[in-house]
Order: C-alpha cells, then structure tokens, then sequence
C-alpha cells in the first residue's frame, strides 16, 4: 500500500490560511445577505436491514441561498506532534481558535472518509442561551475534523464529545447522523452556554431494518438510558436540564427534544413536516396522519424511526429526497403561488404579511437553494475503497444528477472541485452554474421543461447504477493485486463521470433555450407551436379580470376570418 502523504508545518499551514481566506469571502456574502440564520436541511437515515442490498445510507440537502456547491476533498496526511489546526466555523468563516492536530488523517471526500464513516446534519436551534461564544468546535468543524479522524459511527461520537469537551461547542442545537459499514446512528446536541465547554448530547443507534429522519427540528424523545449499546449521552444531560429548569420529573421520562428544543409552529411546518414526507413516501401502509405537522392540538408525535413498506434501493433513497409534497395537502404545485406552470417553489422569505396578517410559504425538501446534496452509500462485505460512495450533486434535489464518488479516489472532477468557480462570479467551468442555469431557465416554463430535465437525469442515473457492477467488479480484482491500483481506476472513473455530466447538463440547457425560445415550444422537426397557458390559468385569468381582456366587437366590424 502507498505510503500516507506526510505533510511538513509550514506547507500545512500555508493550506490553512488559504482555506480561511476563501471561507472570510463566503462569510463576507454570508453576513450581508442574512440577518437569521439558515436551517433549511434534510437528512434520511436508512439501516443495512432497511436497504435492499444490505447498505448503509444517510442522505443530506445542504441548503442556503449563499452557499456555494463543491465537492471537498481532503488527502490523508501525518503530522509532527504537537502541530495545532486552526478552527474557522463552517457556515461564515469566522476564526474561532486552534486545536490540536491529530498526527494522522484519513483522506476525506465530500462527507464520506476512507473507512466509509459517513456524517450529515441539520440544524434545529434550540435555546438561545445555551450558546457559547467562546466555543472552538462549530457543528462544520465537528463534522470534517472527526471524519478525517475516525474509523467507525461509534468512533466519531467519541470523538466529537472529546472535541467539545477540550474546545467547547460553538454552534447552537445541531442534528448528526453519522454511518459506518455497518451501523446507522441518530445524534443531537447542544451547548450548555457561554463560558460552559462540554455539550449537552444524546445518540441512538437506529435499530437495523428501519429508516429515521430530520430536518431541522430535535426529534429524540424516546431514550434508553441503560442501554450502552444502543443509547450513548452526556451523563450530566438531564441533571443540567433539571438545573435550568427545562425538565422535571423522572429520568425516564426525560426528552432531549422538549427540553432543549421547544416546538413552535414553524419547527413543525417547515422541518417536521419535511419529515413526515418522507416517511409517509417510504411507508405508505402507515398513514402517519398529518396532524402534528399542521399543529393540531393533542395530536401525538411522529415516530423518530419506521419500518419502510419494501426494502430500498439507492435510487429509492434519491428518489426520496426529491418532494415538493406531491400528493398532498401541501402539494406546492397546486396552489395560485405556482402560476400557470406548476412551479413548485416559493421565493423567499419564507413568511411574508398581507395586511399584518403573517402567511408562509411551504418548505419542501426540494428547494431551489440548495448549494449541494448527496446520498452516501457504505457497504460491509467490499474493501472500503470500493465501499463507499458518496453520490453527489449541485444545486436542486429535484433537478439535479447524482454522481458516484467513491470514497477512495484521490481526486474529484475539475468541475466539482472546489476553487472552480465561486458562488460570486458565474462559471461555465462550474457544476454549480451550469446545473444552476439549467434549473432557474427551468422554472419559467416548469411543468413542461422539468419532463426534459428528469430525461436527461433518469439517462445519466440509470447509466452509473447499469455499470457499477461491472466498475465495482474491475476494481475489486485490482485490489486484491494493489489496493493503489484499484483507488487510481476508481479516480480515473469518478473524475471522468463527473465532468462529463457537467458536459452533459451544460448541452441540456442549450437544448431547453432552442425548444422554449420566447414562450414557444418547438416540434421534434424545430417549428414552433403556439402552446399558450394551460386551460385551467386561462380560466383563472379570465375570472380575474372580467371584461377587461374580453374581445369585443366594432359596430361595423367585419366577420373575422381566422
């Protein structure tokens, strides 16, 4: 096996500070274009028993009007002892302190490392006064520090509290799920307030065979406190929570979600609700009712993990995360706010007033601000280069393509990398743009392009899943003679679909201007057709405006003769 690349300090250091530069514009466009936070995530958690092929899958939307979508990558590497990293919160750039360096790195693509351990998150918030300005550790750096650390899901928990308990816990209340080869793990945490290192954390395994859930709103309400195995915390969670007043009664009746993360309205209409999606999607002869997710007073909380009607596939799991809740009473396609092309997506913000009368808009797990979003895939009975996959993709759930990455390549695509292009100046060079361009052109005419869009995308998918066998197979042999040879093929093959998707989509968007040039719609011979609205926004129209647009006759008018 190749020797692990052993990085000097200063060249370490040199890598660090251009890394800070890049996140300081991100926080610049960050700080000017928000006063409120973002939390507008969705994660899916699927166990081995749950999948149809025994993987283990976390799905995640990481979603923000100024987040820019790359694929990260980051080679393992050694280092002296007693080098210290710099800390700089993942969301604004902002520097928050140093901490020590491990003396050995694992390598780490996107949100998937070399040992398959996967991590996603969604923020939910959660008591303001449990912030800690002097915290080091911010959920971002939680997550890319302990997946270049850890081996296994039970590993990076362990690490993440000795993290937070060395440096403190800077970000407010943030949900993890965390994958390994072979098991599937819910966490939740919280600070315990200024000046206050350590964290308030709770983290259960989901038992193997069913699926779990967040987006943005604490769900963990059902703890076994003794058991080890299954159930990890703080062990001064509830005692703390009793001190502030947050919770009484027995220990075993204690939730972290009531006591750290109060519902709210909003909390079940936009991030419950994107739960209660999905799993009345995955487990149909349910019914889950949507009550507690309109707010219905009594109605009874969801369950934190279900049991899917059918085992499922990764495109299943895609498939999933691509909801605007069609079929619904939230069905975002149905409303006046769709316009005359079914656009399922509302521009912000999200609440807006009507004569001092506050409205919302609906918050689908597809969303037109989402800066990337992927699905990863890890798999106990292959070598781990070959095991771990992270399908990524830029931009829109809904629209956008997913591209095996495997978690053993040493470089990503040109057009995925990050440093091509940025989220302040447009690039055809960029995934981000071009799937970007080809989705903003999309809503104009929606109901109508995105049927061209999901032909490409259903191609392009179909495609990687009819070769990963055959992919999986070739790499699998090479491993057996060097596992370096089977990592470059499997670089070699990522690199390659990646850029060629760019290619792809940027030839799909000039497709969709040649066929829907100036409000037409060409023919398969390129004549336009005069298609006009739907009957239906003719209607609407024609109601709405009464006489106004009616056609009317002359007193001495000819006959028409169209």
């Amino acid at each position: 096996m190749k020797q692990k690349k052993i990085i000097d300090y200063a060249t370490w250091q040199n890598q660090t500070f251009n890394w800070g530069k890049k996140l300081f514009v991100f926080a610049f466009l960050f700080i000017i274009s928000f006063n409120t936070k973002v939390q507008s995530c969705t994660n899916l958690l699927v166990t081995k028993g749950a999948s149809k092929d025994g993987s283990t899958m976390i799905t995640y939307s990481a979603d923000s009007h100024v987040l820019y979508g790359e694929l990260y990558y980051r080679p393992a590497a050694s280092y002296p002892e007693g080098v210290m990293r710099d800390i700089y919160e993942w969301d604004t750039g902002k520097y928050l302190g140093k901490i020590k360096q491990a003396t050995q790195t694992y390598s780490v693509v996107g949100n998937i490392n070399e040992y398959q351990v996967a991590i996603g998150e969604t923020t939910y918030g959660g008591r303001d006064e449990l912030q800690n300005p002097e915290g080091i550790m911010d959920y971002g750096s939680l997550i890319y520090v302990t997946l270049q650390r850890a081996k296994t899901a039970r590993e990076a928990i362990k690490i993440m509290e000795e993290l937070v308990n060395e440096y403190g816990y800077y970000s407010s209340g943030e949900s993890f799920s965390i994958s390994d080869p072979n098991e599937v793990w819910y966490m939740e945490i919280i600070g315990k307030g200024p000046k206050s290192k350590g964290a308030n954390w709770i983290a259960l395994k989901v038992p193997d065979g069913y699926i779990s859930g967040h987006a943005n709103q604490a769900r963990i309400r059902q703890i076994s406190l003794n058991d080890k195995e299954n159930c990890l915390y703080d062990p001064n969670m509830i005692a703390f929570a009793k001190e502030k007043g947050y919770f009484k009664g027995d220990d075993k009746n204690f939730s972290f979600a009531d006591a750290f993360a109060p519902l709210t309205y909003g909390a079940l209409r936009f991030s419950e609700a994107r739960v209660w999606s999905m799993f009345r999607r995955a487990a149909p002869s349910l019914n889950i009712p949507i009550d507690f997710v309109k707010g219905v007073d009594g109605a009874s909380p969801m369950p934190l993990w279900i049991k899917p009607d059918k085992k499922l596939s990764v495109h299943d799991v895609m498939q999933l995360m691509r909801d605007h809740y069609e079929g619904t009473e939230f069905d975002m396609t149905k409303d006046l706010g769709a316009g005359p092309y079914s656009l399922p997506y509302r521009w912000r913000p999200l609440t807006w007033k009507v004569d001092s009368i506050e409205y919302l808009n609906e918050r689908a797990i597809s969303t037109q601000q989402t800066g990337f979003s992927f699905v990863t895939q890890s798999r106990s009975w292959l070598p781990n280069p070959i095991g771990g996959i992270i399908w990524f993709g830029v931009d829109d759930t809904y629209s956008t393509c997913y591209v095996p990455m495997y978690c053993g390549i040493r470089k990503v695509p040109y057009s995925f990398a990050e440093g091509t292009g940025s989220f302040h100046q447009f690039s055809w060079d960029a995934a981000f743009w071009v799937f970007n361009f080809v989705a903003n052109f999309a809503y104009s005419r929606y109901s109508d392009m995105i049927v061209d869009v999901q032909k490409v995308q259903y191609e392009l998918e179909g495609s990687f899943f009819s070769m990963q066998p055959e992919i999986e197979k070739k790499a699998d042999a090479l491993y057996k003679i060097s596992p370096e040879m089977a990592r470059e093929y499997l670089t070699e093959y990522s690199v390659a679909q990646g850029d060629m998707v760019t290619k792809r989509w940027m030839k799909l968007g000039e497709s969709l201007l040649f066929k829907y040039l100036d409000g037409n719609v060409k023919d398969e011979y390129g004549k336009p057709k005069h298609i006009g609205y739907p009957e239906q926004w003719r209607k609407r129209i024609a109601d709405d405006t009464g006489d106004h647009l009616k056609m009317k006759k002359l007193k001495n008018e000819a006959p028409s003769s169209h």
